[in-house]
Order: C-alpha cells, then structure tokens, then sequence
C-alpha cells in the first residue's frame, strides 16, 4: 500500500460502546509525505479576536484538534508523526490502519480496536502535491499540505505547550494572558484558489487568506513546475 494521498473529510467515528458520531467536521490533507488534520466541532463564535471572546467561548475554542507532521506506511498502517500539535503533545504513537473500501474511501482502524473512522475524498487523487515547513531554531513552526485545490495550514503557537491531558484542563485555571497563548495555535483548512480558509482553529480566520505568503518556506516536495510553485507559494520559499 501507500499513503492515502489526497483531500478527505471523516464521514464518522465509531468508538467502542458507543454509537457512530459525525458531529466533528474533520479536513485531512495527504501529500506523498507530508500531513495536515484540522478537527472542529460546530462553534457559534462570532468574534473578531480572542479580545472579544468570554471564558466560555475560549474554553469551546480548546475542544477543538488539528495536528501536522510526517507520515510513513509499513504494510497497511500509518504512522502520523506529529511536529504541530494544537491539544497537548500525546505520548502515545499516532498510528492506524487503513482499509480502502473503494477508489475515494477508507476505514481507519485503531490497532486495539478502541475505534474505526470512515473517510471520503474531497476529490479526485490527481494532485499537484505541495509540501513545505518553516523551521526556527530547529523547531517546526509552520506547516503547508496541498493536495489539489485544498490545503490545510498549520502555524505553531510561539511557546510550546506543557504536558496535561487537555487543552481544556491546561486553561481550566490559567490567568487570561496564559490562556490566549495556549489556544494561539492556527490550523485552517480551505481552497488554493485565493488561498480562502473555510474552517479554522481561530473562527475569525474563516473568509480570510492563509498567511502562506507570508512565510519563508522550505519546500519538502512538490509535483509542480518551479514557476507554478512560485505562483502558489509567493518568492519566499526555498525550493
């Protein structure tokens, strides 16, 4: 097998004992190596800014997911290997089993059997791919995944997170100032055409441009011409 390349959305998640649940919309981008998942449940936030938002609403934002990273296959199993992660860093291997079900479908099966997702492509599997990270001082700060006209976009927030079980249970009882710079972690999905995000970790993101050229990036791979590249990416990219 190879890596399930492409656009997708998760249809559902069917954990054990429990019935099927399709109430987080998930975006996951494959290129050939590189990854980016954005997970949001349904929020009603109509702010601006984290300035305009209360304690209730900012601990809505932290139910939310996403990560970005590397992904390598051995047989049918996966391997995320994340470097940005919007919910505290997990110990645990991220790693899975893929069962296509057709051309534009899979299963992801837990390897304990703690849970099984099935997935949909976006559209078809035809690319161009584009793969690219920003790196400082030797720490992944931001993350770019193209497959075709889709892209999720994941920036790190400036200081890493401590270890706890959750987001939620991190800002349970930090001072405000704490608590914006914990959930000031971006992960946005959206359309290359225009670079328009459609769903994001930051809500007042959605209808705006991802910031791609904004970032000095160091291109991993891409199945484009240098000259499509710059168009797409702007000229502050290395490859």
């Amino acid at each position: 097998m190879t890596l399930p390349t492409g656009a997708w959305r998760r249809d559902w998640i069917h954990r054990r004992g429990g019935a099927r649940d399709a109430s987080v919309a998930v975006r996951y981008v494959q290129t050939p190596s590189v990854f980016a998942d954005l997970r949001t449940p349904e929020l009603a936030i109509g702010a601006a800014s984290f300035a305009e938002l209360d304690d209730d609403q900012l601990a809505a934002l932290a139910r939310q997911d996403g990560f970005a990273g590397v992904a390598t296959i051995d047989g049918d199993r996966v391997t995320w290997h994340h470097e940005i992660d919007f919910q505290p860093a997990s110990a645990e291997v991220d790693v899975g089993r893929i069962e296509p079900i057709a051309a534009d479908d899979m299963f992801e099966h837990a390897l304990d059997g703690a849970y099984v997702e099935r997935w949909s492509r976006l559209a078809p599997d035809t690319g161009p791919y584009v793969a690219a990270r920003a790196v400082h001082a030797g720490t992944t700060t931001a993350i770019l995944a193209v497959a075709g006209a889709h892209f999720v976009y994941a920036r790190a927030r400036p200081t890493p997170l401590p270890a706890a079980a959750s987001l939620g249970a991190l800002i349970a009882h930090a001072p405000r100032a704490q608590v914006l710079a914990y959930l000031d972690c971006e992960i946005s999905y959206g359309a290359t055409p225009g670079w328009r995000i459609e769903r994001s970790t930051l809500p007042w993101r959605v209808g705006a441009r991802a910031a791609v050229d904004d970032v000095a990036w160091q291109v991993v791979e891409r199945t484009c011409t240098p000259a499509e590249l710059a168009a797409m990416l702007g000229p502050r990219h290395d490859g």
